[in-house]
């Protein structure tokens, strides 16, 4: 799949410079056309073009793969799976793990909920998959018409994000790219021609690089165009077409082949009795008879030309599997009860967490918070922020006892033994007892202030003696440590 720029006409008044780089773009492009379509021709010397005999196009467009995404049950299954469950649940932005939330804390949970972020999220990895990139469209309230939109954001102003459109590559052609080899956003993108429904037709405005939130998926030597998920899978989308609709369109002629007819040789038909018979044959065809009335004709059913095409399509599920990183069962739907297998779901809760991680965070996530702190929509944490998914599978109320009470053992024999010596507390709870690091610091900030507390409760020694207090029993119950209410960040 080749990407498109747009070269503006020189009308003459362009510098020589300027013309000599449009003309380099263009022969790129060329070349990468050139490139593409000799994709199936390198096999027998040249003497064969396996793409064209085997009907697999040699350059994709974005037109291509959306076709697939929206007429192929494979290929929608490729894009949206691992979508929907790597952003299963809810997902929380912490600067601090104490109780109290902090203003960036507050500011980006009053976003997310304002704007429906999740959902945007989801839409936009799905929109990064099907083409090379897709973009957030970021509506702010510092312009008052669309010509401002090409000029960079207003930082002068309080600024509020009114609006978030997930925009897919066709809808955000990039119009402009940054030429100067000293600046840090070399070959990145300045302009985008982004297209918006206005009333009852589309409309095309430039918009600056500050307003977008530029995202891509399994980049290689470009940075700003990635890999669409459906590439690599392409020729075998076409195969599957081909044994699934050539699957059907066998039954449907061959669990009825038809008849053949044998005129008796010494009868005589007559062009009538031809014309009659030709119409009761049309009629049977069509069903709108079942009995066929004739003389001096013999009929002989024909064989059924059926075969079973369930190896050659799961060859082709195996293929695609394989390259997807999705296990078949996941793929194909059968993922859930008896058919499901432990190997399958422990290798997709891997694919999905290594897509959290690779994808959903540092290429989705992160650049969307950090520009919004960029531009003031978000105020600057205190310390680093953090992303915490929810678990991917909920444990049974059988298995959570379980996992309890084998908690509650190792810590009992931790406390009775030496190794307290040899692990901290800390480390104990990370590599004994599987707590993330989330876990282990807030169970550590509780511990340091269930010891603050107890100081500032009891009283020294030596005070009690000096006041005569001695054994007086206290009237009334010790306040509780803060470190036994309920929090409800739900540590």
């Amino acid at each position: 799949m080749e990407r498109t720029r747009t070269i503006k006409p020189t009308n003459g008044k362009a510098k020589p410079e300027k013309v000599q780089a449009l003309l380099q773009q263009y022969s790129e492009l060329v070349s990468r056309v050139n490139l593409a379509t000799q994709l199936g021709v390198d096999t027998y010397g040249g003497d064969r073009d396996v793409y064209q005999a085997l009907g697999y196009p040699t350059t994709l467009l974005w037109k291509n793969y959306w076709g697939r995404y929206q007429r192929h049950d494979i290929a929608k299954a490729i894009i949206d799976r691992p979508v929907k469950q790597s952003w299963k649940g809810e997902i929380e932005v912490i600067e601090t793990i104490r109780r109290e939330e902090s203003p960036f804390e507050k500011a980006w949970t009053e976003l997310y909920n304002r704007l429906k972020l999740k959902s945007i999220f989801i839409r936009a990895d799905k929109l990064t998959g099907i083409g090379q990139f897709s973009v957030l469209f970021l509506g702010l309230n510092d312009t008052t018409n669309t010509e401002a939109l090409k000029l960079p954001v207003n930082k002068s102003k309080k600024l509020e994000l009114l609006y978030v459109k997930p925009l897919s590559q066709q809808l955000a052609d990039i119009q402009a790219y940054e030429e100067n080899p000293l600046s840090p956003r070399y070959g990145l993108p300045l302009l985008y021609n982004v297209t918006v429904n206005s009333g009852d037709k589309d409309r095309i405005i430039q918009v600056h690089y500050s307003r977008v939130v530029h995202l891509v998926e399994d980049l290689l030597q470009d940075e700003v165009y990635g890999t669409p998920r459906l590439q690599a899978v392409y020729n075998r989308l076409i195969d599957l077409e081909k044994l699934i609709g050539g699957d059907a369109e066998m039954f449907w002629r061959g669990a009825r082949p038809g008849y053949t007819g044998e005129v008796q040789p010494d009868y005589q038909m007559t062009d009538a009795m031809f014309d009659e018979l030709k119409a009761q044959i049309d009629e049977f065809e069509n069903n709108l008879r079942r009995v066929l009335i004739n003389e001096g004709v013999k009929y002989n059913a024909l064989e059924q030309q059926i075969a079973d095409p369930i190896n050659h399509v799961d060859v082709q599920i195996q293929m695609i599997s394989a390259v997807t990183g999705i296990p078949k069962r996941i793929l194909t739907g059968s993922e859930r009860g008896e058919l499901s297998s432990a190997q399958d779901k422990l290798e997709w809760i891997s694919y999905v967490t290594a897509r959290r991680e690779e994808q959903n965070e540092p290429m989705i996530l992160r650049p969307f918070i950090d520009k919004c702190i960029e531009i003031g929509v978000l105020p600057t944490p205190a310390t680093p922020y953090k992303i915490v998914w929810d678990k991917l599978f909920s444990l049974s109320d059988k298995e959570k006892v379980e996992i309890g009470r084998l908690r509650a053992e190792a810590i009992k024999s931790y406390g009775t033994s030496a190794v307290q010596d040899l692990f901290p507390l800390d480390l104990f709870a990370e590599y004994f007892l599987a707590f993330d690091k989330v876990q282990v610091e807030e169970i550590m900030d509780r511990r340091k202030n269930e010891f603050d507390d107890e100081e500032k409760i009891m009283p020294d020694e030596e005070d009690l003696l000096e006041s005569g207090a001695g054994a007086v029993i206290p009237t009334e119950p010790p306040p509780i440590p803060r470190s036994v209410e309920p929090d409800k960040r739900g540590g």
